[in-house]
Parts: structure tokens; sequence; C-alpha cells
């Protein structure tokens, strides 16, 4: 079976999941998981914390059952779905993505949370401290919004005579969107680069997006680390080789789409540590014992073929410094 196919069959199943297994066997511990994209968006990274999940003694179905809440983009949504979770008194929630563990910490202050996010969970209010989170939330911390001026750097390396870039963020997420839009600012500011920043809430900007870049004469474009970016990862990679936008994003998946470079945290890395300290909770810790994890790996894959189709030569220097150059 190719990988292609094999994606859509586990996607497939994963939207039929909710509540099934918790409804089949009522004797056995109950995750709440809890995310703002798609089943179809999150194939590897929930893979990913089930296979921590495992490594930690718990299969779902065997000895634990999952209940999923995926809100699909609509981040409004949330809120209702994570009070739903507490409702049903699961014994712990795995929140993924920055709206979804502030929307499971609005919930509730008793049932233990796991989140996995890409800004900083102490800016955010989610815990006191890294390595004392206290109260009933803990989890995994990407180094996503941190590598975005990386990303403006890699870019600027690849086309030094552009002086015109892009930021494109999701303002319905302040915690994350914020912190990308000083960080790459200050980047630029350095750099000596002219940076616009741009907005999109849902899919049906995208177009719109992109025809701004245009007027902007933009001459390249940072993609924020965002759930709504990632859940349309294949499109976003689609529109910036239609457009012949030389773009970066944070995971692999951009850059095999057809986008030109992609640079940022092991995605699966993270959620297999929640996926581990998830079971650990299960196994009786306290998340307040449970020092907040910081997936620090980080990737970097660069399309040849992308580069070649934009007229772009990329420097010896950079492909060796590449995790995997794609042709």
């Amino acid at each position: 079976m190719r990988r292609r196919d094999f994606i859509k069959v586990i996607a497939g199943s994963a939207a039929a999941w909710p509540i099934a297994a918790y409804a089949q066997q009522p004797g056995l511990p109950v995750i709440g998981f809890l995310h703002a994209a798609s089943p179809q968006g999150a194939v590897q990274p929930l893979s990913a914390f089930l296979k921590g999940l495992s490594e930690a003694g718990y299969v779902d179905g065997r000895n634990v059952a999952i209940e999923y809440r995926w809100a699909d983009g609509r981040l409004d949504q949330l809120s209702a779905m994570a009070t739903d979770l507490v409702h049903r008194q699961v014994s712990v929630i795995a929140a993924a993505t920055t709206p979804g563990a502030l929307a499971a910490k609005a919930a509730t202050a008793t049932i233990p949370i796991v989140f996995e996010t890409a800004a900083n969970p102490v800016e955010l209010g989610l815990v006191a401290s890294l390595n004392r989170p206290g109260a009933n939330v803990t989890g995994v911390t990407q180094t996503n919004a941190e590598t975005t001026p990386k990303r403006l750097e890699l870019l600027h390396e690849l086309l030094p005579s552009v002086r015109i870039m892009a930021l494109l963020v999701n303002p319905t997420d302040p915690g994350l969107s914020e912190t990308e839009t000083n960080s790459a600012q200050a980047a630029a500011k350095t750099l000596g680069l002219e940076l616009h920043v741009l907005n999109a809430v849902s899919e049906s900007d995208f177009d719109g997006v992109f025809a701004k870049l245009s007027r902007l004469q933009a001459g390249a474009l940072v993609i924020g680390a965002d759930v709504l970016f990632t859940s349309q990862i294949e499109k976003v990679a689609a529109l910036t080789a239609r457009h012949a936008v030389p773009a970066a994003y944070q995971w692999r998946e951009f850059a095999a789409a057809g986008g030109l470079i992609s640079y940022g945290s092991d995605i699966a890395d993270a959620y297999r540590l929640a996926g581990i300290y998830t079971g650990r909770i299960l196994n009786g810790d306290k998340p307040a014992d449970l020092p907040v994890q910081q997936a620090t790996k980080v990737e970097m894959y660069i399309n040849l073929k992308t580069a070649k189709a934009l007229g772009i030569t990329v420097p010896n220097t950079l492909i060796g410094r590449a995790d995997e150059v794609i042709e």
C-alpha cells in the first residue's frame, strides 16, 4: 500500500473514533483527546501520541479508551468540546495545539491536562513555570514559535537581494501570533528587511493573502506555526507553488508538497512525549510533579525542484545543513 493511501485509511478511521471505545468498554480509564484541527490533518502527530502512550503501557481499546474531539479548525468550538469532556469525567485531557490547551485549562482545574503547544506555556498562562508547572496542567512545548525568525533568516540566505518579505499568522490565536510577529519583526530589523504581517483566520482567506503578497511586491513568505496552516498544509504549499512565492514553514510535509523550505521542531517527537506523559498520569503521577518537556530536535528540508522552478540557486553550505534534500 502506498504511503498516501495508508494515510487516507488511517485518517478515515480516525474520524469515526470519537466515543465508540468508551461506550463499549465502560470499565477502562478514559483519555479525552482535544485537537483544534481535523483527524485528516493530524495523522502523523496522532500516531506519535499513540506510540508514546503505548511506551507508557497503554493501548487504545485494550486498557484505555480515548474520546476524540476534533474542532476541524473551528476554534470557537473548542470551549464546548473541552467542557463536554469534563462533564464525561475523563481521567485526563490530552490537549493538542495552543487553542486546545487554553480551552482545556479554562474548562477544569481538577482533571489532569497534558498539553502540546508551539508557544511558551508560561507566557500563555498554562503553567507557573517549566520546572514546576503546578496545579493540574503539564505538557510539551515545541520550538516552532521561536524558530519563526530562523525561517526568515533562511529565506534571506536563499534570496539575499529580496528586501521585502511577509509573515502569515492567524490573529485568532494571539498567544502564538503575537510571539511570532514580535520575534520576526526583530529579526527583520536586524537583517535590514521590510516585513509585512498578513492575517488569515480561515481557508477562505488564503487567496486574498496571495493577492496581497503580489500588491506588496513581497519576495518571500514565512508561514506561522498555526494549526490553521498545518491542517491545510498541502493546499498552502500548492498556493506558494502556483503563485511562485518562495516560502518557509515548519514541517517536512510542506516541502514535500512543493514548498521551498521547512524548518522546525520534530512534531512527532512532541506528540510522542505528550503521549508518554498522559500514560504516566494514568499510572498515578501528578501533573504538578512533571516538568514541562521541551521538544528541541529541529529539522530542515529543502525542495530543490521547487528552488529550480523559482530560479533559486541553493548554496552548498545550506544543502549540507539540511536533514533531507527533496529532488
